[in-house]
């Protein structure tokens, strides 16, 4: 943009005048012959530092740029001495004073710029912007009286001559001020007066008064005229200027907006005259006469004008308006060469202007975020000069044409740099992401179609793309100029312009714009690749370097080129590689670096010829290299690496088989193929060095001198290949235009590894060079992989086609040795049981191996699965490493027993064991596989059958101090138990069973009372075969908690421990086991209130016996009201002595009552006994019957209860005695008594 006025491009803002704030000069200091003492410094006047302070805050509210989108009330803020003369606004044009007047700068006015067709010029806006202000802000001291003249206390007397100096000074300074105000008026500018005072000053009570004279005297305004600071912060001083801009913004936009109204009725006064000028006919021989301004131009200066009033105001839209029509009126003016003649001043002043319009409306655009509006514009801009430009006869063919085309990109890049480093963000032109497809099709989707149907020439771009536009159109321009500086040496001088063309540096010119370009783009551009370098920026780094080429500055095109060829070399963009290595040649001849030449020129060897270029040119320039000069070094040689590059051959590497053993020899096969767009037969290549992986030592073919003629193909027998020497053999290495030279030989390898061909250095010597040019088989020409074929016939030529994925190495590995692995057990296995797996492992290899072993026992999903291995003396849950077999020799076989331990559950265990055998002579090592699932079950099965008996002795007294103490055992409600086992062998291997016991665990609630393997547990020694089974019997006191809950547990009180041995298949015993089976849980029956009848089981006729029931309360904390009925009958065959009906009114809990009746018996056999009935007649009242049922009718005393007959007490239920009955439906059987036996 520097080559436009800097005022028709910056951000206009209101103008405010400053004035008063001159800061005095520092006092000079006296001379002195000696240092004087050091004394303090004294303190800088508040006043000063004040005005220091406002000086730097007014100027750094806004600071003039061409990008300030920020529509905030501040000012542009100009520094003024107080008595500075406004430019007049206008002046007669003759002595008459009634004549009309101008301005100075219309173009009516003779001695105006402008006269008498200008437009509008630059000093227009400079006037509006430095030299006639908005606002005018006058800031003066106010007086303040000498301390002496101030009072010092409340009570004192004024001092009488305060008032008159203070009322002359404030005078003096009203007619200051007025004087001031008399020249704002005159042009409508607001004044605002700032009356710098101390602190001191603003407690004085007289201030208002003072205030009120000066503001009278003076005639300031009654609003924002006048305002009062004194030395304050910066926080606060920042907080007055930005209320003193709030104030005085509104009288700017006023100002401003009077201005315009004034501009618009001018215009509208022009635009009702219709334009009938005709120019008039001027006699041959005479200059033609000055020509006024035409309507059209008085409507491109009052839109302008009104444009320019409306960005003072911040009104962008109404700015984009005005601008708007200044411009189509331009364009009108342009389009006829009446209005505008070519090459004219005026001509020149309105292309400029229209150049500005057209930036200030894509800025407007931009401040909008309408890029594709900006775009737009900047676009048609140039396409409707283009077309002007060919009318003028500037057309493409001119310098001047491509210099303003150049200009216009230039300056729009530099315009969205300015905005991309504010507030300016660049709209990025990416699809959306593609929504569901069960997603209806929504705004997000059709933004993306839209997206996808963009032109690119309408989407905005970053400042990096125009400046590369500008660098095109301006090596169009030197492309142009260069012609017509041609046409011109022939003697045709008619080229307007051509001497300041001469003066113009295009290289610098291009050199700027593509170095700007590329930092652009390199700083937008995303990374293409993972080493930071998109392609576009290499591309752009390219026209640099051949810009620097064409300059004639070829090291810095040397520099470049070396930067871009990388990245070429690597990404394998050998299209574009090609013309940018032979630019880089050029540069190389005109440098005199022959090495590089030498390099480059190898190197276009392998990208070959152009379809435009001799197959032999760049062997003859290689070789008029080589013969015409020396290398630097005669002692080194010279390396051209091509490994990122483009290699000269086609490399094919082929060995017969894949795998091989140590010691065994592989035949493989290396083609070199030579380019088929360029000859090589004459280049002098002198040795092909051939390196393998495995050897250090390389394999040297010479050439043949005798081989006077290279056929299309040749082939080298290298022989077989030794290991530690190097080789030398001899063949041809001249290849024509597409030869093959195949080189065939055996190779072998002394060591495991994966055996290739790593490199071969083809060797050129001429004169007293030597190049080497390595080329490594990975590296393939035109990133095609190489066929993978075998030369099965030379003569005549045959290849047969090896399906396999890799053919260019081949893995090398030991011998495999010889081992027969074997696992020998008896499945399936028991649990409990340490089960023997037998390892055999026998060598059948000729070698003495090295046995290791490693077993895994696999996690297992059975729950409680506890799993140990043993071997030897080694155990382990999960993996048992490095167990040693020592060596075994030829034909020996080695056995190892692992033994498997499993508890818990049933299920199958897998092991995985592993078998490393190694060669005690060579350190070679294989390794055998066995994976083995070992099913397990259990050997026996033990099944519980559980009954519950009440106690029978008597309850403890609830005042019995032993029942308080914590050992007391208390089984009076839980009873015993009596659990019977059934043992089962299940198995299907018999197991000699050892011992049987009851290994006891009494706890707090259960204890073991007796068992029936107490006395012979050791006596039970037998054989158990599948189906057999083993019975034991145990009595098991219970004691409850005080209050048991409804699903109480008891642990059992020990377990069954079983020893015993596996049977083998041969009759013997494995290893002793043992089993445990706990006892089961115990859950007696709840019980509340019961009653026990102890009967004997028989008796003698006539002889009496006693029949006794026991009343037991075993609930928690409710009492009992029992009665008690013996019905008889005159059929029984008992007499009773005893109560037949007795009632027990308070039963507590946890007491017990009896009763005791002697019977008779008076016949014999099986003889029953009367009947007795229980009844608790307080639960009968707390827990009414349903009304829906109709009651027993033993329930209308009482809630029966039920009688246990103690022989036949067996419970197996988890029941409620109190709920729960065995009666039957009529209520009449209240227990199951049995009958008594009577013996005659």
């Amino acid at each position: 943009m520097n080559s436009y006025p800097p005022e028709l491009l910056v951000q206009l803002a209101p103008v405010m005048f400053v004035a008063g704030l001159d800061v005095p000069p520092p006092p000079e200091p006296a001379p002195s012959t000696s240092d004087p003492p050091s004394l303090p410094r004294p303190a800088q006047d508040p006043f000063n530092l004040l005005t220091i302070r406002l000086r730097d805050a007014l100027l750094s509210q806004r600071i003039t740029a061409i990008w300030q989108p920020d529509k905030s009330k501040t000012f542009q803020t100009v520094l003024v001495e107080k008595d500075i003369r406004f430019p007049p606004r206008k002046i007669p044009l003759s002595s008459d004073p009634h004549g009309p007047v101008h301005s100075p700068l219309s173009p009516l006015t003779p001695t105006s710029p402008l006269h008498p067709d200008g437009l509008v010029a630059p000093i227009w806006v400079r006037k509006h912007t430095n030299f006639v202000p908005s606002v005018f802000v006058l800031f003066i001291r106010l007086y303040e009286s000498p301390p002496h003249h101030m009072p010092r206390s409340p009570l004192d007397q004024p001092h009488p001559d305060r008032e008159a100096e203070e009322r002359r000074k404030d005078a003096e300074m009203s007619a200051e001020i007025a004087q001031r105000k008399k020249s704002t008026s005159e042009r409508g500018i607001k004044l605002t007066v700032v009356l710098l005072a101390s602190r001191k000053m603003l407690d004085d009570p007289a201030l208002d008064t003072r205030l009120t004279f000066i503001r009278r005297q003076s005639g300031l305004d009654y609003r924002a005229a006048l305002f009062v600071l004194s030395p304050v912060s910066p926080g606060e001083l920042s907080e007055f200027i930005k209320s003193l801009h709030q104030a005085l913004y509104e009288p700017a936009v006023e100002y401003y907006t009077s201005h315009s109204k004034r501009v618009r009725r001018k215009r509208n006064r022009h635009a009702q005259a219709v334009s009938t000028y005709v120019p008039p006919l001027s006699p041959l021989g005479t200059v033609n006469p000055a020509r006024p301004l035409r309507p059209e131009g008085w409507t491109v200066r009052y839109e302008y004008k009104m444009a320019c009033f409306a960005e003072f105001r911040g009104e962008f839209e109404v700015a984009l308006k005005h601008y708007q029509d200044a411009y189509s009126s331009l364009l009108t003016m342009f389009g006829s060469t009446a209005i505008l003649p070519p090459r004219t001043k005026r001509w020149a002043e309105a292309k400029v202007l229209a150049d500005c319009i057209n930036l200030k409306i894509c800025k407007l655009y931009l401040y909008n975020n309408e890029h594709a509006l900006a775009l737009s514009q900047h676009t048609i801009h140039i396409r409707r000069f283009s077309d002007f430009s060919r009318g003028w006869g500037i057309g493409e063919e001119t310098f001047e044409f491509w210099s303003w085309i150049a200009r216009q990109y230039r300056a729009f890049a530099e315009l969205l740099e300015h905005g991309t480093g504010s507030t300016l963000i660049l709209p990025i032109h990416k699809p959306a992401l593609p929504a569901p497809a069960s997603a209806p099709p929504g705004l997000a989707e059709l933004d993306a179609l839209r997206v996808l149907g963009l032109n690119p020439a309408n989407a905005l771009q970053h400042p990096g793309l125009y400046y590369y536009a500008a660098a095109q159109a301006t090596e169009r321009r030197r492309a142009q100029f260069r012609s017509i500086l041609e046409i011109s040496e022939t003697g045709e001088t008619n080229f307007p312009g051509l001497a300041n063309e001469r003066k113009v540096d295009h290289s610098g010119i291009v050199v700027e714009l593509y170095t700007k370009a590329y930092e652009l783009f390199k700083k937008h551009s995303p990374l293409s690749n993972g080493h930071g370098q998109g392609r576009l920026t290499l591309r752009i780094a390219g026209r640099i370097a051949t810009t620097y080429y064409a300059a004639g500055k070829f090291d810095m095109a040397v520099r470049f080129f070396e930067r871009i060829a990388k990245t070429y070399r690597r990404e394998r963009w050998g299209t574009l590689l090609r013309p940018l290595l032979t630019t880089w040649y050029k540069c190389a001849q005109q440098l005199g670096d022959v090495e590089l030449s030498v390099r480059i020129l190898v190197e276009m060897l392998a990208h070959g010829a152009d379809d435009n270029e001799d197959d032999t040119a760049l062997q003859e320039d290689l070789l008029a290299v080589l013969k015409g000069t020396v290398p630097s070094s005669l002692e080194e040689p010279i390396l051209v690496d091509l490994s990122d590059s483009q290699p000269i051959f086609n490399t094919s590497i082929t060995f017969w088989s894949s795998k091989a053993f140590v010691d065994e020899r592989v035949a493989f096969q290396l083609s070199l193929t030579a380019p088929s767009d360029v000859v090589l037969s004459g280049l002098p290549f002198s040795s092909l060095a051939i390196y393998f992986s495995h050897k250090e030592e390389p394999v040297v073919v010479h050439h043949d001198p005798s081989a006077t003629s290279a056929a299309n193909f040749q082939r080298v027998d290298l022989g077989d290949l030794p290991l530690e020497i190097s080789v030398e053999r001899e063949g041809c290495l001249k290849w024509e235009k597409g030869g093959t030279i195949l080189f065939v030989g055996t190779v072998a390898s002394d060591v495991p590894l994966t055996m290739t061909i790593a490199r071969a250095v083809l060797v050129l010597r001429e004169g007293n060079w030597t190049i080497e040019i390595p080329i490594y088989p990975s590296c393939v020409r035109d990133g095609l992989p190489p066929t993978s074929r075998w030369l099965i016939s030379a003569d005549p030529v045959k290849f047969a086609s090896i399906q396999r994925s890799s053919t260019a190495d081949v893995t090398v590995r030991y011998r495999p040795h010889r081992l027969q692995v074997s696992l020998t057990h008896q499945s399936p296995a028991y649990l409990d049981e340490e089960y023997p797996i037998v390892i055999s492992i026998a060598n059948d290899d000729y070698r003495a191996l090295d046995i290791l072993l490693d077993v895994l026992l696999q996690p297992t999903d059975i729950d409680e699965a506890v799993n140990v291995i043993r071997v030897d003396d080694e155990h382990s849950q999960s993996f048992i490493k490095g167990v040693t077999l020592g060596t075994i020799m030829p034909g020996e076989t080695a056995l190892k027993t692992l033994y498997l331990k499993n508890a818990g559950g049933v299920g199958d265990r897998v092991l995985d064991i592993s078998v490393q055998s190694r060669s005690p002579v060579v350190q070679d090592t294989s390794e055998m596989l066995r994976t083995l699932s070992v099913p397990t079950i259990t050997p026996m099965k033990v099944e519980y059958d559980v009954k519950y008996m009440h106690a029978r002795g008597p309850l403890p007294g609830l005042t019995d101090l032993p029942t308080y103490e914590s050992n007391y055992w208390d089984d009076g409600e839980g009873g015993e138990a009596l659990v019977k086992a059934r043992m089962a062998c299940i198995g299907p291997w018999g197991v000699s069973v050892e011992t049987v016991r009851l290994v006891r665990k009494n706890g707090p609630h259960a204890r073991v009372l007796e068992c029936s393997l107490d006395e012979d547990e050791d006596d039970v020694t037998s054989e158990w075969l599948p189906g057999d089974e083993f019975a034991a019997v145990c009595r098991i006191s219970v004691s409850l908690e005080d209050e048991p809950g409804e699903d109480h547990v008891v642990s059992g009180p020990g377990e069954y421990e079983l020893s015993w041995r596996r049977i083998l298949p041969n009759g013997d015993h494995g290893p002793l086991c043992t089993s445990r089976f706990p006892l089961p849980n115990l859950q007696p029956p709840h019980t509340g209130i019961i009653a026990l009848l102890e009967l004997p089981s028989f008796a003698k006729l006539h002889a009496p016996v006693h029949a006794r029931l026991t009343l037991r309360n075993h609930h928690p904390s409710r009492s009992a009201s029992l009665t008690v009925q013996l019905e008889a009958d005159a059929t029984d065959a008992f007499l009773i002595a005893g109560q037949r009906r007795a009632s027990v009114p308070t039963l507590l809990p946890g007491t017990e009552a009896q009763f005791v009746w002697s019977l008779i018996p008076m016949g014999c056999g099986f003889v029953q006994v009367p009947k007795i009935h229980v009844v608790d007649k307080r639960k009968a009242g707390l827990v009414p019957p349903p009304a829906t049922e109709q009651p027993p009718a033993t329930e209308e005393d009482g809630t029966p209860v039920r009688v246990f007959d103690l022989r036949r007490d067996k419970r197996v239920e988890v029941v409620d005695a109190d709920e729960t009955t065995e009666d039957t439906p009529d209520g009449k059987s209240m227990g199951s008594i049995g009958p008594v036996l009577v013996l005659p």
